[in-house]
């Protein structure tokens, strides 16, 4: 595992084995090859590239293309204990709805994303007035896949407004390991280059399932 990206690393410590997990906008199935190599974990993955897809299949990986935008729909409730989206939802049209769509189909999402709030990003628009290139925003303004871009503090918020309990999170900088943090300390939002969450619906006050019992199976795979 010495190759293995510091965040892989850690969602690879969030996800307990032998889960069912989907990994939505899977690339070429690098972590998704990990989690089922290191935590034995039915895994399953969505892609929108056609490349990406296939360099999955090659794997032997159990992927289908599709858009997160427009896709997720089409999974049944509670089929997955995780829904992982990693380094992808700043790249999504319509990142609230993705979010409750993860947290309708898995018990738990993980979802992985650049902080706009990051020290040298405020720093680049501060003394350059440039959009900032980072480790974690490699890409100039103008061929950037990136169009919601947010910090952990707005991500934050968000979990508020739709009552998702944050179970955990943690912040990646420089390289270093990840560090576990409370995302609702101002400083953090300063600090942490690249965020990390594990999330969970809300049990409502009554004691009630918020969700269905789950499928059996997921025909999209089958």
């Amino acid at each position: 595992m010495s190759m293995v990206r510091e965040d892989f690393r850690e969602i690879l410590r969030l996800v307990r084995p032998g889960a069912r997990v989907l990994d939505i906008g899977c690339g070429e199935g690098a972590l998704l090859q990990l989690l089922t190599d290191e935590k034995s974990v039915d895994g399953r993955g969505l892609e929108i590239s056609p490349g990406g897809v296939a360099a999955c299949l090659t794997r032997g990986l159990a992927v289908v293309q599709g858009d997160a935008d427009r896709d997720l729909a089409d999974f049944p409730t509670q089929a997955f204990d995780y829904a992982i989206l990693s380094q992808t939802l700043q790249a999504v049209r319509e990142p609230r709805r993705v979010l409750e769509e993860l947290l309708r189909i898995a018990d738990r999402a993980i979802v992985s994303f650049p902080n706009f709030g990051h020290w040298r990003v405020r720093w680049a628009l501060m003394a350059g007035g440039r959009m900032p290139m980072t480790g974690s925003l490699p890409t100039p303004w103008y061929e950037t896949q990136n169009i919601h871009l947010c910090t952990v503090g707005d991500f934050v918020d968000l979990c508020d407004a739709l009552h998702v309990e944050i179970e955990a999170a943690a912040a990646l900088a420089e390289g270093r390991p990840a560090r576990s943090i409370d995302p609702r300390l101002f400083i953090e939002n300063w600090r942490a280059e690249t965020a990390i969450f594990l999330l969970n619906r809300q049990t409502p006050k009554d004691g009630s399932s918020p969700r269905p019992d789950r499928p059996e199976r997921n025909d999209l795979f089958d």
